[in-house]
Order: C-alpha cells, then sequence, then structure tokens
C-alpha cells in the first residue's frame, strides 16, 4: 500500500484553510534530502508556517513538501522530504496531527534515509626517512 502521510497532509491543510486557520509543519531537519534555513534550526528540528500569506508554489506530492519563503528577507527553496514530516498543526488552537504511526510509515525509514556509510579505513603510517648529522 501506498504511505497515507501525503494524503493527510493535504488533507489537514485543506481542513485548516477553510477553518481560517494556520498550518505549520513541525519537520526533523537532520533527514538526509531537507533543505531548510539551518540558521532557524534547534535541536534538530524546525517549525514553519506554510499558510498561503507565507508561501509560494507550495506542493504537497507523493514524495514531498516543498515550497519558496522568505527568511530574514531573503528567499529560499524549501524542501521536504515526507519521511521528515514530523506533524502538521494549526498556529491558534495546536489542532493538527503528529506522524510515525499512521499506515505506511515505516516505508519512509526504510526509503528517504540513506544507510550510515561505513568508516572509511585508515591505511597504516609508514615511517618515513630519517635524517642523521654526519661531521
Amino acid at each position: 500500500m501506498k504511505p497515507s502521510r501525503p494524503y493527510l497532509l493535504r488533507a489537514l491543510y485543506e481542513w485548516m484553510q477553510d477553518n481560517d486557520l494556520t498550518p505549520h509543519v513541525v519537520v526533523n531537519a537532520d533527514w538526509s534530502g531537507v533543505v531548510v534555513p539551518v540558521q532557524f534550526v534547534e535541536d534538530g528540528q524546525i517549525v514553519l508556517n506554510i499558510a498561503p500569506t507565507a508561501v509560494r508554489g507550495f506542493m504537497i506530492d507523493d514524495q514531498a513538501v516543498s515550497f519558496n519563503a522568505r527568511f530574514g528577507g531573503v528567499p529560499m527553496d524549501v524542501y521536504i522530504p515526507l519521511g521528515a514530516v514530523i506533524a502538521i498543526y494549526a498556529r491558534e488552537n495546536a489542532a493538527g496531527m503528529g506522524f510515525g504511526i499512521e499506515p505506511g510509515a515505516d516505508l519512509y525509514d526504510m526509503e528517504e534515509q540513506p544507510p550510515e556509510p561505513p568508516e572509511p579505513e585508515v591505511p597504516p603510517k609508514k615511517k618515513g626517512p630519517v635524517l642523521k648529522v654526519v661531521k
């Protein structure tokens, strides 16, 4: 089965808009492929306002959330793989949903996060030439 996360995100985003709420997403900034303003990351997470008034070109597809926004006056293209989305909630009343246990969530752990690279082998140090003072 396909993961339900993109469908749930789109539905909750639309529901918040219909109720004049301000949607925010909580993102795992350490997830592979995440492109967010690192200067605002705290404890490996970032909270982003994704209201239509705060972003441009907003899209939720089956792989990621993407949009353009200004951070400190500087425009930036943001890209969030769906596995990195921790939660979506409304600023006004905290209504929303956390992710990680919905159907198909386990696929994100296997597909999105690359395995840790193996430790490189360090060749043994060779003894270099030795200089002696000859009189």
